[in-house]
Formats: C-alpha cells, sequence, structure tokens
C-alpha cells in the first residue's frame, strides 16, 4: 500500500469545513491509489459498547452511508449482543442492504477478519494503546477514544507501529469537528490576536459521585472481567469497580479527568500551537485526591503551571478551582471546559459550545452560528465518525494526528506528576523523559500484565 499522497493540509481542510453548511463536511478529492473506491463502503468494527462506545457509535458511525457497522466486542455479553442487534435492527428498517453484524467476545478474534478496513476504539483507558498497538499491527485504521494512554514508552510503540504498518489514525477529541473551534483555531494562527504569550486550560475533575467501597463477589457468567483488566492489575471483583467512574477515578486503570477530561481543552491547545509545544517545558503545582476510603484514588483537583522553552506560559486547573477563584470572570458564558489564548492584540476563548473574544470584530464571526434558547452554540459532533471515513479513504490528510494526541497527553501526565512528586519537573520530549528524575519517570511507565503484554 502507498502512502496517501498529502496535497491538502490540515489547516487548509479546517478552512474549508468552517464554511460548510450546518452538518455537512467540504472535503475535496484527493483519493490515494490504495483507498477504497468513491462508492465503496469501510467495514467498522467496535471494540468496546459501554455508554460512551454505544453513544459514538449510535451517533457517529451507523448512520454513514460511507462505512457499515459489522462487528461489536465487549467482555460484557449483554452489550455487544445489544449493540450488535441494534446495528442489524437499524439498518433493516432502513431498508439498508449490509452485512450482518457479529458480536464478539474477545478482540483478536476482529482483528484477524481480513476484511475489516477499521476498529474504533472506546474501551477503559488502560486499554487504548495496547488496542490500537494490535490494531495497527493488523493493518486496521484506528479511531481511537481519549485520553491517549498510560505508559510513554507505548506511546512510541504505537507511533512505530502505526507509521510501519501505513494505517490511519483518528483521536476521539470530537472538538476538531466543531465550526466555531475550527474558526478560532484559524484566527489565532492567522495571527489575528497576536503573537500567543499564555494559555488558560481548564477541565471538570470529577463527577459528583461516592468512591465506593469495593466488596468481593463471584464474577458473572456472562462477564469476562480478566478481559477486562487485560493489561493492568488484577484486582479483586466487585461490580462498582467496572462502571464507567470506577475506571476512571481508579489509579492501575487511568490518571482520572486530569487527562480523560483534560484531553479536550489541552487538544485545542496542541491544535492551534503545535510548533511552540515541541520543545522542553516545565511543570509545576499542586492537587488533591479523592477521600480515602473508597476505591477512587486519581487526583480530581489541580492547580498547575507550564512554562514551555518557546516561551508559552500555561496555567492548567479544574473546574472548581476556576469557579472558586473567579479565573473565568472575563467570559459571558462561563462553561465548564475550555482553552483562552492571550495574544499581544487580545485573547479567544474556545469551549465546546461557546467562543468568544475581546476583539469586538472576532467576538462577532466566533458567535455567528446556530444557538439553543441558553445561547449556547449549537455543534455538529456527529461528523467525527465521516471525517475518520474521509481520511481512511484518503479524501483528506489525517485531522486528529496522532503526534498531537501525544502532546497533549503527556501535558496531563506532567501534571499529575508533578503533583504526586510534590516538585517541579522538566520534560523533555526529544529524549522522552523527566529530567534528571528517574522516580519521576516511574509514574510514565505501567507494568503490563500477561498474556496482554504487546
Amino acid at each position: 500500500m502507498k502512502k496517501t499522497e498529502q496535497k491538502l493540509s490540515r489547516r487548509d481542510f479546517l478552512k474549508s469545513t468552517s464554511a460548510g453548511v450546518a452538518g455537512t463536511v467540504l472535503v475535496p478529492t484527493i483519493l490515494s491509489s490504495c483507498a477504497k473506491g468513491i462508492n465503496d463502503r469501510i467495514l467498522m468494527a467496535h471494540i468496546g459498547v459501554g455508554s460512551r462506545g454505544q453513544s459514538t457509535m449510535k451517533s457517529y458511525f451507523v448512520p454513514l452511508e460511507t462505512s457499515f457497522s459489522v462487528a461489536t466486542c465487549d467482555p460484557f455479553e449483554q452489550r455487544r449482543n445489544a449493540s450488535s442487534d441494534y446495528i442489524r435492527t437499524q439498518y433493516r428498517e432502513k431498508g439498508v442492504k449490509a452485512p450482518k453484524c457479529n458480536p464478539y467476545l474477545h478482540y483478536r478474534e476482529i482483528l484477524e477478519r481480513s476484511d475489516i478496513d477499521a476498529v474504533h476504539i472506546s474501551t477503559p483507558d488502560h486499554w487504548h494503546v495496547p488496542l490500537a498497538v494490535e490494531a495497527a499491527r493488523a493493518g486496521k485504521h484506528i479511531y481511537l477514544e481519549k485520553p491517549l494512554g498510560l505508559s510513554y514508552p507505548n506511546f512510541k510503540i504505537l507511533e512505530k507501529e502505526v507509521k510501519e504498518n501505513d494505517v490511519r489514525f483518528h483521536y476521539g477529541t470530537q472538538q476538531r469537528s466543531m465550526r466555531h473551534i475550527q474558526l478560532g483555531i484559524d484566527m489565532i494562527k492567522d495571527g489575528k490576536i497576536g503573537e500567543i504569550e499564555r494559555v488558560e486550560v481548564w477541565a471538570p475533575g470529577y463527577n459528583p459521585v461516592e468512591s465506593p467501597v469495593c466488596q468481593e463477589v463471584p464474577v458473572p457468567d456472562d462477564f469476562d472481567y480478566d478481559l477486562w483488566t487485560g493489561p493492568a492489575l488484577l484486582n479483586t471483583y466487585c461490580p462498582d469497580r467496572v462502571t464507567n467512574n470506577s475506571s476512571w477515578f481508579q489509579w492501575d486503570y487511568s490518571i482520572g479527568f486530569l487527562a480523560g477530561w483534560g484531553a479536550h481543552p489541552l487538544d485545542v491547545m496542541a491544535w492551534a500551537l503545535k510548533d511552540k509545544l515541541n520543545g522542553k517545558y516545565a511543570c509545576e503545582g499542586t492537587g488533591k485526591y479523592w477521600e480515602p476510603g473508597g476505591i477512587y484514588n486519581n487526583i480530581r483537583a489541580w492547580d498547575l503551571n507550564y512554562a514551555y522553552d518557546s516561551g508559552i506560559q500555561m496555567h492548567f486547573f479544574d473546574t472548581d478551582f476556576a469557579n472558586e477563584n473567579n479565573l473565568l470572570h472575563y467570559r459571558n458564558l462561563k462553561e465548564g471546559n475550555g482553552t483562552t489564548f492571550y495574544g499581544t492584540k487580545g485573547w479567544i476563548s474556545l469551549s465546546r459550545s461557546s467562543a468568544q473574544s475581546n476583539l469586538s470584530d472576532l467576538d462577532r464571526q466566533l458567535n455567528d452560528f446556530p444557538k439553543n434558547e441558553n445561547g449556547w452554540i449549537r455543534s455538529e459532533e456527529n461528523t467525527m465518525g465521516q471525517l475518520f471515513v474521509d481520511v481512511i479513504k484518503g479524501n483528506i490528510p489525517e485531522v486528529c494526528p496522532l503526534d498531537d494526541a501525544i502532546i497533549s497527553d503527556c501535558v496531563s501526565h506532567m501534571g499529575n506528576i508533578a503533583i504526586r512528586t510534590g516538585r517541579k519537573i522538566t520534560w523533555n520530549p526529544l529524549k522522552g523523559e523527566v529530567e534528571e528524575d528517574q522516580e519521576a519517570n516511574r509514574w510514565f511507565f505501567r507494568e503490563m500484565r500477561n498474556p496482554y503484554q504487546i
């Protein structure tokens, strides 16, 4: 397979989508010699069909006329069966003659199917990179939910496998499909607010739930707990351990919303300023953990400062900290997540459902989008699936590339490390290490349990 010819830059593509009709992505036709024909449907498999996996499957992929969903995979039998049933029912009711969608327990059965072109991975965080590596080795194009992963050496393995197997990568940061954010990024890159000097990024630190106590019970017959655990430490089983919240807030499976939510506004920063974020940077700050007694043990609140060798200063904090300290006073709409860029001429603040600037002309353009009754911008999030198909077919360059995902995920991990070590650290991306601090580096490496090593 020859590599897709990259004649259209990502920036040019995103500019073209900003002018599109609501819900429509306008793209040029740049088909590689290896891509399927423009009328051929991509065959997609969904690995991980819990709440997020089902939501994106139903909104991003099943409605498409450019792909078929032909397989579901999940260690919960009810989930994989129900998802396959849903897909078959949708195609039948629409009169679509589609290949049969089959449920699978083990992802390797999917990767062994030569007819499947791509996988949509929506598992708990600890499975993201290991599954993506195996998918790349099998030659499957990858839609990977955020955040990226837990172990920096595995990031580099994934980078190598994606390149060597010539697969397309699509990171699940759906803000890149939102036209008001695309427009804001264009403005920043075009110098409309001058040279960027500093950035503020905020995101929720937790969900308003209690940290449960795990009372061990037998594993249900219709659930493969060993497979769900995969490369992580095999803990005692209880139903509370394998919920969404528990996978987010337990160290064995993630680093919490520092990455799980932070991935979104941090990706917006990486999107706009990638060339200025590739060098070394220092990080220091403080944070808070879940109260002891339950199984949640990740960081749930943070106040972090980063200084890049390029001169960029960045303040990353959780939404509660922002509200407690009135850090969003300049915003008319105080959204719970966002990225604000401060330049020598003014500022632009971008969030999922709002965009603002202190420069009146920019502010007018950023708000010239359909809104709901509360003043929030209506976003066309469901275009993410079609963007992935267009990337696979070679119609457009990668929109949410792996190198950007690595940049933003490392920012989350440096915050985690700075808080856990209690000291200022310096990350060197060229060396892939925290400089002169082996203890700090151990926080960015995870042992992988047999037989789930990569």
